[in-house]
């Protein structure tokens, strides 16, 4: 089997089916350009992009791979947290141990979690015990929009942004004051009550909410302890913004999310069954922010901003506390077509994790370039890191696109990138203080056409990745099961296509991922990461009596994946059809119901572990305007 195309095989039925809607929806797609479609029906996108270069752009510079996802596809997705909200996205795969709130991976183009750079509203989200954000402690509830960037962008971040960066955005408030109440249910014991408001006045712009959400859960890991795993969570979010006059602004922002999850811990003579153990997950973060108009060229923005990620397991005892802090000065001066940016930043990193009592820090200064005129766009970063563990790093980008016919352009583009060790890999009992920083090398090409509602994109990537961290056999540190050590290299290679076309009432959207994310040392696919992944979706209105509908299905078919390295241990494809409607009942109401596994397929992300069988949520939600 050629291993770039999926096998349409009948004893591989989810991938049979995914192939013949795939065939089926070719000759009614126009496929769209992926830096400017948010998968899954979302259409009505904002104009500007910040992530992609830490500057607003308008979406039509933007030279980077780049999926918008807006508030209204959020609700209208029913996403029960933020990894299957991001799961369903181009490039993006979930692996994760259970249900949620259980130990996550995100995998963008196949690379490791802690390879993608991830922001709260700005604020860094880290975990220096286990590396990459913290997953299941993000919660959805307060999100209004996410920008996922893909291909290294540490000329810009910094260390971690070797496969990427995904910024979180909570709601700004705006117009008058306006409440909103929600409350929903499904199966299994899950409920979710939501409240808040937003609004302006004056100089003054304001916004808070809060949100509660329960589930009784399923047996996460049969053959284990027989319960059931399920989770409680509260978050909240909050933003402050004053202008202080034409010229002159200022904004804070905190969330904060508090996990209590079930899982199944071992403890043996117990008759192999585990304990009830219990993961408890918080996560705050906190942000200030000053941006200065100083004339019409030249601006800054000045921002300082913390956050905090405890993790908690009981009654095994385990206590790991990663604390971050950021200090960024970003200058901008605009001169007609030019846009010129330089930044001085300061990180610092401390973990509590008894013993470890460690912190570390570094500064950086980074330089861009970019120029818009005619058919041409260019972007050029440069940025050195003086660690106070590692020294200097120095990594650049360079991207291109060129428009040579209406409606078409092509891009491409080529970037370093690194990432520092944790500092649990460092000095744990399995750490060596002696490991060196992982880095990249990444090339990739994109060809792009939009024409009204109808798009098309395709991007083919190569990124190469050295003194890459594994966890390996007992040698010169403490463990006795093992150290970390930089014995790999890794090879991520792959192309994407995504694309959207509004056949006559029917807006249809999908993607096709074909990657290779190979050890490139032994040949073998890196662990839980699917050679082909494919995602459909198709929404439209529907009008019956007084109520106007949204209705929508999705579809995601995943090619099968090794949950070990040397890849003897296979975990079989699957295919998942979800189902959404809405509508406003009523003046101020919205209901929203959703089916997500349709089909109730029996699947693993993780060897052992079971994801959620057939589930239903209906939720409504009133907003006073």
């Amino acid at each position: 089997m050629n291993p770039g195309v999926f096998s349409c095989r009948p004893a591989a039925l989810p991938l049979a089916l995914a192939c013949a809607l795939s065939g089926a929806a070719a000759s009614a797609w126009a496929q769209a350009d992926a830096t400017t479609v948010a998968q899954l029906g979302a259409v009505n996108l904002p104009d500007t992009v910040v992530t992609a270069t830490r500057v607003a752009q308008p979406l039509s510079d933007v030279l980077a791979d780049v999926t918008l996802i807006d508030r209204q596809h959020i609700e209208d997705s029913g996403a029960v947290n933020i990894t299957d909200l991001l799961a369903r996205q181009p490039g993006l795969e979930l692996s994760r141990n259970g249900g949620p709130g259980t130990a996550s991976s995100m995998f963008l183009r196949g690379a490791e979690t802690r390879f993608t750079a991830v922001y709260i509203d700005g604020v860094r989200v880290d975990s220096q015990a286990t590396g990459g954000a913290p997953w299941e402690a993000i919660s959805l509830s307060q999100v209004e929009r996410i920008e996922i960037v893909r291909g290294p962008a540490a000329a810009v971040y910094g260390s971690d942004a070797i496969a990427g960066v995904i910024q979180i955005f909570t709601g700004k408030g705006e117009g008058p004051f306006t409440p909103y109440v929600g409350v929903g249910a499904g199966n299994r014991r899950t409920g979710k009550l939501e409240a808040g408001f937003s609004g302006a006045s004056g100089a003054l712009d304001y916004s808070l909410g809060a949100a509660r959400e329960v589930s009784r859960g399923y047996n996460a890991k049969p053959g284990a302890n027989p319960d059931l795993d399920g989770y409680r969570q509260s978050s909240t979010s909050g933003r402050l913004g004053m202008q202080l006059n034409k010229e002159h602004r200022i904004d804070l922002t905190g969330t904060y999310t508090n996990m209590d999850a079930q899982y199944d811990g071992f403890a043996p003579g117990l008759d192999d069954h585990g304990l009830d153990d219990h993961g408890l997950n918080r996560l705050g973060t906190l942000g200030a922010q000053w941006s200065a108009q100083w004339s019409k060229n030249y601006s800054t923005r000045l921002s300082v901003n913390q956050s905090q990620q405890r993790y908690e397991t009981l009654p095994s005892p385990y206590l790991t506390k990663t604390t971050l802090r950021n200090y960024l000065l970003q200058n901008e001066w605009r001169e007609g077509n030019h846009l010129f940016t330089a930044a001085l930043e300061r990180r610092e990193d401390h973990l509590l994790n008894d013993p470890i009592d460690r912190s570390r820090h570094q500064d950086g200064i980074a330089l861009g370039y970019g120029y818009t005129g005619g058919p041409h766009t260019l972007q050029v970063n440069l940025r050195h890191d003086r660690d106070s563990e590692f020294g200097g790093q120095t990594t650049g980008g360079v991207a291109y696109g060129y428009g040579f016919a209406p409606g078409w352009r092509v891009t491409a583009a080529a970037g370093t990138a690194f990432r520092v060790p944790t500092l649990y890999q460092r000095f744990s009992e399995y750490g060596q203080p002696a490991l060196q920083p992982e880095k990249s090398r990444n090339v990739e090409l994109g060809l792009h056409w939009a024409q009204g509602a109808s798009r098309f994109g395709v991007t083919a990537y190569h990124n190469r990745v050295t003194n890459l961290i594994n966890f390996g056999a007992p040698g010169p540190c403490a463990g006795l099961f093992g150290c970390y050590e930089n014995a790999g290299r890794a090879r991520l290679q792959g192309v994407t296509l995504s694309g959207a076309h509004r056949l006559g009432a029917v807006n249809l959207s999908g993607s096709l991922d074909l990657q290779q994310p190979k050890n490139a040392d032994t040949g073998n696919l890196l662990a839980r990461r699917a050679q082909r992944l494919l995602k459909l979706a198709a929404d439209t209105r529907v009008a019956t009596g007084s109520l106007n509908w949204t209705l929508g299905a999705e579809w995601q078919a995943v090619s099968h994946r090794w949950d070990n390295a040397v890849n003897t241990k296979r975990l079989g494809g699957y295919g998942l059809v979800n189902l959404y409607a809405s509508t406003r009942i009523a003046r101020q109401w919205d209901l929203l119901a959703r089916i997500d596994n349709l089909g109730d397929k029996a699947y693993q992300l993780a060897g052992g572990y079971a994801t959620p069988p057939r589930s239903f949520f209906v939720g409504l939600r009133w907003t006073g305007r």
